[in-house]
């Protein structure tokens, strides 16, 4: 029932109409290749395992020069930057939604700066890798992740990639949802460091791609999103491990 809700809520929030475009927007959307790089988690709550997506985008905007450019744009339901990565235009966004409903904002996103659903890379935690352990996953199931679910119910696809974070499990008797909405303790704010700087690296790399066959595609339909994900993740594995993985030492 929850889940149902949750795609209802999508659907409603969705329904507002896009603004044109001006000045910097209308040149992104016009103009060579365009990338969305999105940080999932709950507006607010920045500093706990389940927003780490939104720690590693500030990183990125670090890196790049422009962390004093976030600007809110209530039109996407989120804050965002428009930088360029080498000859790639790219849009960083944090939503201003709840985890829950994030895909609302991407999707908002993507339709106002004319950005395909295979150019958008997701960032968020993943429980079932260790702290310390990020890896690229090409499209496919939401495994569990609600952010991730939205994501794939609002843009009615799912072969957008995501950098997965390592946030690992609960010890104990600890509940998963305390886990997730909690801090990193000190020890963890360590290995944390190593994280970001990982994770920047490895977005940097996916966003400096060449990527040809990518360009000559058109762009994704809703019924074919899943066999297109599929048909590139069987073209990974002949040539290259579907998942790149990067494990810091503790």
């Amino acid at each position: 029932m929850r889940r149902l809700l949750t795609r209802v809520l999508n659907r409603v929030l969705l329904s507002e109409l896009f603004t044109p475009l001006m000045g910097i927007e209308a040149e992104i959307h016009t103009q060579g290749r365009r990338k969305l790089v999105v940080g999932l988690g709950n507006p607010g709550m920045e500093g706990t395992r389940h927003s780490v997506g939104m720690a590693v985008l500030g990183a990125l905007a670090a890196r790049l020069g422009v962390a004093d450019r976030w600007r809110g744009d209530k039109h996407v339901s989120g804050e965002v930057i428009v930088s360029e990565v080498q000859q790639t235009h790219v849009v960083l966004l944090r939503p201003r939604l709840l985890m829950n409903i994030n895909g609302v904002s991407v999707a908002k996103a993507a339709g106002k700066y004319g950005i395909r659903p295979e150019d958008i890379l997701l960032v968020h935690d993943e429980l079932d890798k260790p702290l310390g352990k990020i890896v690229i996953k090409h499209g496919g199931s939401a495994r569990g992740h609600n952010g991730v679910r939205s994501c794939v119910d609002c843009l009615q696809t799912d072969v957008m990639p995501r950098l997965r974070v390592g946030i690992g499990r609960p010890t104990g008797k600890t509940p998963v949802e305390r886990h997730v909405l909690g801090r990193f303790s000190s020890e963890e704010k360590k290995v944390l460091e190593s994280v970001l700087v990982q994770s920047v690296d490895l977005l940097l790399s996916q966003l400096s791609q060449e990527d040809s066959q990518q360009e000559s595609q058109p762009p994704s339909s809703p019924a074919g999103g899943r066999q297109a994900a599929q048909k590139r993740k069987e073209t990974e594995r002949s040539s290259s491990p579907a998942e790149i993985s990067a494990a810091t030492q503790c």
